[in-house]
């Protein structure tokens, strides 16, 4: 499919299938789901100091690109921005995102029971957060997400150029190929994007 030529209408479908951006009305925990880029935790920093975001999730176990730990170098880059560890969950042995999840459960699962909607933060294309913490946690019925965008080849895969960045193409085709797969045969729960929450 990656070599396949698609039109603007093709296009247009698969990047508004797979982004997920729903940014949450107020205070929500927020889920970082594991990466080696740094931006993430940017974000959420800023969203911590300005009440968005009292609970932080981290994931993310050893990078198989760079070797480091995802969850660690997020909870430095937390702290050295001014974000208090007790604010702070964290699992460090997730491989996958399907891991993300299953890992930081507990978590999850205490912050709604305090009464805390979920946000993911992840890349934009990234729809498989939401449908694996749907998946792991049925009882989400709203799920939120903040978005940002990757940096491969020394370019951000970005809404508008995924189609001709080499990266990206491979990688938003992939996402859609195998979350609509998944969601047909029922490995993962469905969710659609309704009045600007994930349902």
């Amino acid at each position: 499919m990656s070599e396949v030529e698609l039109d603007a209408e093709q296009i247009s479908a698969i990047t508004a299938y797979v982004d997920i951006q729903a940014p949450p009305p107020g205070p929500t925990a927020h889920v970082i789901f594991g990466t080696n880029q740094e931006v993430p935790a940017t974000i959420v920093a800023e969203r911590f100091h300005a009440g968005l975001a009292p609970i932080v999730i981290l994931t993310g176990g050893i990078n198989r690109h760079n070797g480091i730990v995802e969850a660690h170098m997020f909870k430095r880059l937390l702290a050295e921005n001014g974000v208090p560890e007790s604010a702070i969950r964290y699992e460090d042995q997730s491989a996958n995102t399907w891991q993300n999840v299953e890992y930081s459960l507990e978590y999850i699962r205490a912050a709604v029971a305090s009464g805390l909607p979920v946000t993911a933060v992840s890349k934009w294309y990234h729809r498989r957060t939401i449908h694996c913490l749907r998946t792991f946690a049925p009882e989400l019925t709203e799920i939120y997400g903040i978005t940002w965008e990757p940096i491969y080849s020394d370019t951000p895969v970005t809404r508008d150029n995924w189609p001709s960045h080499p990266d990206g193409r491979r990688r938003v085709l992939r996402e859609w190929q195998e979350v609509s797969r998944r969601v047909a045969d029922g490995t993962f729960a469905g969710v659609n994007l309704v009045d600007g929450v994930w349902q």
